[in-house]
């Protein structure tokens, strides 16, 4: 049964120095909020599991908290790259990143696999495609019935995974509209899970026909953080502040002015502040 809880405490007892974390959201429902306690709690040594890792998992790099990544795509949405990815990755700074790169498909495929406590996901993929030669965990199977040769990768299974919804009952049960992308399936394949909500109600409203309902018995932690996935949007409560990514470019390009900015913005806030204050900053330059 999920327990309602401070941000601080879900993080305390959910994320541990070492753990595989998924934090998903595609486009909307990004887990900011989430990876800048993290970030506080100064957590180590974390392999981070993401289908499109943006600018939360830059900055969990740039701090040095991650060992390694499993992905499908990297960069700053409709700007370029992520520099502290790739500061990372070209120059080990500030520590030797390990990196498996998949594609959405397997990624996918691999989620709905580990949600299904299987050992591995196959597709058709990588059919003419190099990165089976540079990634050792993507395989080929034959089928026992038509002797088709398939791609074979192994289930993801997370120590824990972490996601931002829009309502949550007292109960602990999570209702997600809007883009699903993988949030489901990364919580159950997960041992252990962390939704940060905009609202908790009474009860849920009926959802709309594409909404997804993570009952209470699959969630660890629910958390109260409106505005939790801020500079992403959260349908229905708030747009997508596009000034922010264009801004990160210019401060993610510098380790020093990145250095600063986290300083400043997440190890000296509170969620609130954030998405306060560097909201009407983003506003402002837009």
């Amino acid at each position: 049964m999920a327990r309602i809880c401070t941000l601080s405490e879900a993080i305390e007892e959910n994320v541990r120095d070492g753990d595989s974390i998924a934090m998903e959201g595609f486009t909307h429902l990004i887990p900011y909020a989430a990876g800048h306690e993290i970030i506080r709690q100064d957590r180590k040594e974390l392999f981070l599991i993401r289908m499109t890792p943006d600018l939360i998992y830059d900055q969990l790099i740039g701090v040095g908290a991650a060992r390694g990544m499993k992905f499908s795509w990297g960069g700053n949405p409709g700007v370029g790259s992520l520099h502290r990815f790739r500061d990372a990755v070209e120059n080990q700074w500030p520590r030797p990143l390990e990196i498996e790169e998949h594609s959405h498909a397997a990624m996918a495929n691999a989620y709905e696999a580990g949600a299904a406590n299987l050992p591995f996901a196959m597709l058709r993929g990588y059919i003419g495609a190099d990165l089976a030669k540079v990634n050792p965990n993507i395989k080929s199977i034959t089928c026992p019935f038509t002797g088709e040769v398939l791609a074979a990768v192994p289930s993801i299974r997370p120590d824990v995974s972490i996601i931002h919804a829009q309502r949550a009952d007292r109960k602990g049960n999570v209702l997600i509209e809007g883009i699903s992308g993988v949030q489901k399936e990364a919580v159950l394949a997960a041992k252990r899970s962390i939704a940060t909500v905009e609202e908790i109600v009474d009860e849920l409203d009926p959802p709309s026909p594409n909404a997804v309902v993570l009952p209470t018995w699959a969630v660890s932690s629910v958390v109260h953080v409106p505005g939790g996935a801020f500079p992403s949007y959260a349908h229905g409560y708030y747009a997508r502040s596009n000034a922010f990514y264009i801004a990160w470019d210019k401060i993610a390009r510098d380790r020093d002015s990145f250095t600063a900015w986290i300083k400043e913005h997440v190890r000296g806030g509170k969620p609130e502040d954030f998405a306060r204050h560097v909201g009407k900053r983003s506003a402002k330059a837009a």
